[in-house]
């Protein structure tokens, strides 16, 4: 038995209801606990997602951070699969919230979020890493700037002896993408940034698949850059595993192995790399 989050289309599971989206017949009304202290922007240049799992604690201040970041900005906040009373905080905090009452499967916010998106830059971030707006903006900055897709200049922990299987994966692809220059750093990590532009290219439904998003986006010749630090390992809070098991680890690899499938259907079976001074014609 696989104990590989499943992944639910959020075409099959959500519909749209205003001032929220929610489930169908499971789901339940989500009322302001307070007057809105902010709204989102009617023309919006900057959307903000902000994918949030029991992240009733943090919430409220990501919001804040990431209204700091333009001046027509949006904040969208899909909950997923919460228990706590995560939409009423956001929603009392004048982000636009989609609620689902069963979770959808990992980084399926990212894809919910950027289809409900109207502004000409996405910025992703989560809900349980406070971030303020000046270390946001640098994002936005560089997408305003020309880049398609702009990353967080963080490669995980990389100083260990023996290196994080993630960290590993995410080294390894970019070394076969031919951006060796990434280092460890992808559309795996938050917060990034996207012009419309890239979203087109990509579609929304790869987004749940930041390996493959990320692949894509190389192949296809899209602009991606480094542009700002911000040490999310740190920030991140630590989850509970059951045993040495991690599936959220093994969700990352599989899909990593997926974008290096990807990449060899485009490239060949050795990724467009040259067989250099071997013979192989010599082997018997």
């Amino acid at each position: 038995m696989s104990l590989k989050p499943k992944r639910t289309s959020a075409r099959r599971t959500g519909r749209r209801v205003s001032p929220i989206r929610r489930t169908r017949r499971s789901s339940r009304p989500v009322r302001p606990t307070a007057a809105l202290p902010a709204a989102n922007h009617s023309e919006p240049y900057v959307s903000v997602i902000i994918p949030a799992m029991n992240e009733a604690r943090t919430i409220a201040r990501v919001i804040a951070g990431a209204r700091g970041v333009h001046s027509r900005c949006e904040v969208i906040v899909v909950v997923n699969g919460s228990a706590d009373n995560t939409a009423e905080v956001a929603l009392s905090s004048g982000a636009r919230v989609i609620l689902f009452e069963q979770p959808l499967g990992h980084d399926a916010g990212r894809s919910i979020g950027a289809e409900a998106a109207k502004g000409e830059i996405l910025l992703f971030t989560d809900g349980d890493l406070v971030i303020p707006a000046s270390q946001l903006r640098p994002f936005v900055t560089a997408v305003s700037r020309g880049a398609d897709i702009a990353l967080n200049n963080y490669s995980g922990p990389v100083r260990k002896r023996v290196p994080h299987p993630v960290v590993l994966a995410k080294y390894s692809l970019n070394i076969l993408l031919g951006r060796s220059d990434l280092n460890g750093c992808s559309m795996t990590a938050v917060p990034h940034a996207m012009s419309r532009k890239a979203l087109e290219v990509l579609g929304s439904a790869l987004l749940s698949r930041p390996p493959l998003a990320h692949a894509r986006a190389v192949m296809d010749g899209l602009r991606i850059e480094t542009v700002h630090k911000v040490p999310v390992g740190k920030l991140n809070a630590v989850r509970r595993k059951a045993g040495s098991y991690d599936p959220l680890q093994q969700v990352i690899i599989e899909d990593h192995l997926e974008a290096v499938s990807l990449l060899l259907q485009r490239q060949g079976d050795r990724a467009g790399f040259s067989d250099g001074s071997r013979r192989r014609e010599m082997v018997r």
